[in-house]
Parts: structure tokens; sequence; C-alpha cells
């Protein structure tokens, strides 16, 4: 058996079931060079950070790439599926945890957590208090939600059952939308939503959802949480919407490019907050993401298919390649 390979360290539950089963390799560092030249000769590849499809390439060894996690952006599928290697992911079991961050950094914005707690560090406990005259409640508000995946549902459960919020939602498919929720299309989402929280998967057709056209449509208070991945909006339309004071504020935790430069425009706004894509990271959630990644890399070791297995196209491909 060949090494694991996985490109960032993973919770010590998971660490240990790993190592049990064979040689688990760290990656140095999670650029491209980097995986390239450490993960050459691995049977299989935990994925939290982008793979080059040049990863795929003259690997004989290799039988899996397993993501830690649901979003399959960072895994090359053509690539994998050309070269017979089997593609999983861990979905569901950080949903919850994206779903309170999205109300940490709503009830964050809506409250002017940011201002109050600078003007009380710079300018004491009577300029900080001022800050609650433009605060505003979340109750009794409109939450527009984009995407109804896991995420997209745990978020509703909490919007709906929790604060008691309207909540309307778009989705490919309106039968994905649960009950307690009203189907809207994209465009009558942002222009009738209090709070639009972009939580669908990057594909191409969602690449640029959030453009020019659909900023404008928002409400002139209307805040944006993006928990999706950062090209779903457009940078430049955004920033320019905020500059020019037309939506309420954003709460942003990727980005097109990451990490986000620190001279980014988005630092500058004191009505925008910036996470460094850890709406889903936890210590409980790291924990189930790197035991359903090795319970899967575990199956693939025994001669087992994934449980979620991404691109069930391969099998035959992957048949070939490892006979059982």
């Amino acid at each position: 058996m060949s090494f694991i390979f996985s490109t960032h360290p993973l919770h010590p539950a998971a660490k240990a079931m790993l190592e049990v089963a064979g040689d688990l390799r760290v990656a140095s560092a999670p650029d491209p060079e980097t995986l390239l030249r450490e993960g050459r000769g691995a049977a299989i590849v935990i994925v939290r950070a982008p793979i080059p499809p040049a990863f795929f390439e003259n690997s004989p060894a290799l039988r899996a790439a397993i993501r830690h996690g649901a979003g399959l952006d960072m895994v090359p599928m053509e690539a994998a599926t050309r070269a017979g290697v089997l593609v999983a992911n861990v979905p569901a079991v950080n949903a919850s945890t994206v779903a309170e961050h999205v109300f940490l950094v709503t009830l964050a914005l809506l409250r002017r957590f940011r201002q109050m707690d600078l003007e009380l560090h710079q300018n004491g406990w009577a300029a900080a208090r001022a800050q609650s005259d433009t605060a505003v409640d979340l109750g009794g508000r409109t939450m527009g939600i984009v995407g109804m995946g896991n995420v997209g549902k745990a978020i509703f459960k909490i919007a709906k059952f929790g604060f008691g919020l309207e909540v309307v939602a778009t989705s490919r498919s309106s039968e994905s939308v649960p009950e307690g929720a009203r189907f809207l299309a994209l465009d009558e989402l942002v222009a009738s939503a209090d709070v639009v929280v972009l939580c669908c998967p990057l594909t191409p057709e969602t690449t640029g959802l959030l453009n020019a056209r659909r900023i404008g449509r928002m409400k002139p208070g209307a805040i944006l949480v993006n928990v999706s991945r950062g090209p779903v909006v457009d940078d430049a339309a955004l920033i320019e919407a905020l500059r020019d004071g037309r939506i309420g504020g954003a709460a942003l935790d990727v980005f097109a490019t990451q990490p986000l430069p620190l001279d980014h425009p988005y630092f500058g706004f004191p009505n925008v907050i910036v996470t460094p894509h850890l709406a889903g990271l936890t210590e409980e959630s790291m924990m189930r993401m790197g035991t359903g990644a090795a319970s899967e890399a575990l199956r693939v070791i025994k001669g087992d298919l994934p449980v979620n297995l991404r691109n069930p196209e391969v099998i035959e491909h992957y048949r070939r390649r490892f006979p059982a």
C-alpha cells in the first residue's frame, strides 16, 4: 500500500484512524508545486486545498481523492475521472456549523458590532452606546437563501424556527425548497430580502451569479452574506455598491483569491465583515469532516467503493486499474 497524503493536518481522531491503516503524510505547504512534489506516489489524497490537474497524471498508485468537506471545486473532476481515480466527499457534516456562522455575522452587522466595539475601545462608553441608534433587529425581517442544499436547509431551520423570519429561497429545483419557505426566482429574491445568503455550490452557472444588475436590485439597507464561494459574487460590483452606500453591508467568508490580500478594498469598509474561509470550521466540525474523510479512505483501502462517490462513471475504469 502506498502512502495516504493529506494537503493539511487532520483532526487527531482522523489522524489516528489513518495511521493505523498505513503511512500518513501531510504536505509541508498547500501550494500546487508542493502538493505535486510531495504527493507523488500517494494511494489516497485527502483534499483541503485545490489539487492541480497534473496531480492525476502518471499516478498509477492513486486510488481516490477524498474531499475533507462537501464542496468539490477543489478537485478537478474531469482530470480525476479521466485518470480512473475515485472522488468522494463528506457532505452535510458541517452544515450546522456554517449556519451558525451565518447568524453570527448577520447579527453582528445588524447590531453594528464592529463599529460599537471600535468606539468602545477608542472613544468610550457613550460613543459605543450611540451605535445602537442605528442598529436594527433581525426579527421581523426577510431572509433570502440562495441554494437549498444541506447548508441552505440548516440556515432555513434557524431562520424560520429560531428567529421567526420570513424565508424566501431559490434553488435549481423548486421542490428542494422546504415547506415554510417561499420559492422565488433569484431576481425577485434579491429585491425582496433584507438578508441575502449565498450558500450555493460553485459551478459555471453560479459563477458571477450576484452581478452588478442583481446587486443593484437589493434593498438600500440589505446585507449580503457569502458562505458559498468567492467567484459567485462580482467583487467589483459589490465594492462599488458598498462605496456608494447602496446596500447595508456584507459578511464575506470566501473570495476569488485566497488568502485575501491585506490591501484589498473589503478591509476598508466598517460595514463589511471579512473572515478567512472558516464558516464551517470548529473543533467539532473538523472532527466530523476528518473522521468522515478517513472512513471513506479506509473503505477504499479495503477494496470497497466510497459511500459518497461523486464520479460513479469512473467505476469501470477504476476496477480495471485495481481489480478486486
